[in-house]
């Protein structure tokens, strides 16, 4: 069986999801949903009005809230 590739990008985990995944070995995998856990901790910090404005939009682009485009970038970031 082939190893599944290192995936960085949304558009590289769609490419993988576009061919045959029959011989990929999917046993190394390990389960991680950080959006299903409760948020149970606040952060605050202090950033530009237009770093909110783009996070806002991109996040809109996406039909997402903005929190959870930060949230994901805070994952990727330790992931």
């Amino acid at each position: 069986m082939k190893r599944v590739p290192k995936m960085t990008t949304d558009a590289e985990a769609e490419a993988l999801l576009d061919q045959d995944l029959a011989e990929l070995d999917f046993a190394a995998f390990r389960p991680l949903d950080w959006e299903r856990q409760p948020k149970s901790a606040r952060i605050t910090m202090r950033v530009p009005e237009a770093l909110v404005a783009a996070l806002k939009a991109k996040a809109a682009a996406r039909g997402i809230p903005y929190q959870r485009l930060i949230r994901e970038a805070i994952e990727r970031a330790v992931g």
